[in-house]
């Protein structure tokens, strides 16, 4: 039979481990915290100086046609965005398109990412062509009768 002494010990025994299970718990939420309160800074400079450097990136993207060693006229060129930055109409100011070009803006040491790269191999392989969509009658007519009888 289990003794009182036992019985006494294994009740102190699990008051400590619920004691230390507390403490410990609280303990490492403290460092917890504490740990976020010094990296957070550090983290949301970084941020800012990424987002800083992407909204760079995009505007200077969309003023390349203006800057110096530009090669086509800025009246000529389309900007996209994505997949590539500008489409260029060589001819079209004289209404003479005789070239498109795609125009991809990179600065610094900035490389080609996988769909710009794929993009780039398909032009090369001259897989590009031409395709007119006509929009359909029926939806056209629609708008056209509802209009009429306003």
């Amino acid at each position: 039979m289990i003794t009182s002494t036992a019985i006494i010990f294994l009740i102190i025994l699990l008051v400590g481990l619920a004691v230390a299970f507390y403490l410990g718990n609280k303990s490492g939420k403290a460092s917890k915290e504490k740990y976020w309160l010094e990296q957070l800074p550090l983290h949301r400079k970084e941020a800012i100086a990424k987002s800083r450097s992407v909204i760079g990136g995009q505007f200077s993207e969309q003023l390349a046609p203006y800057l110096p060693n530009f090669n086509f006229n800025p009246t000529e060129c389309k900007f996209l965005g994505k997949p590539i930055d500008f489409i260029v109409f060589k001819g079209m100011d004289e209404k003479n398109i005789n070239e498109v070009i795609f125009v991809e803006v990179k600065s610094g040491k900035a490389k080609l990412n996988t769909h710009e790269k794929n993009l780039k191999n398909t032009i090369d392989k001259k897989k590009v062509r031409w395709v007119e969509y006509r929009i359909p009658e029926e939806l056209t007519k629609k708008k056209v009768e509802e209009n009429e009888k306003d």
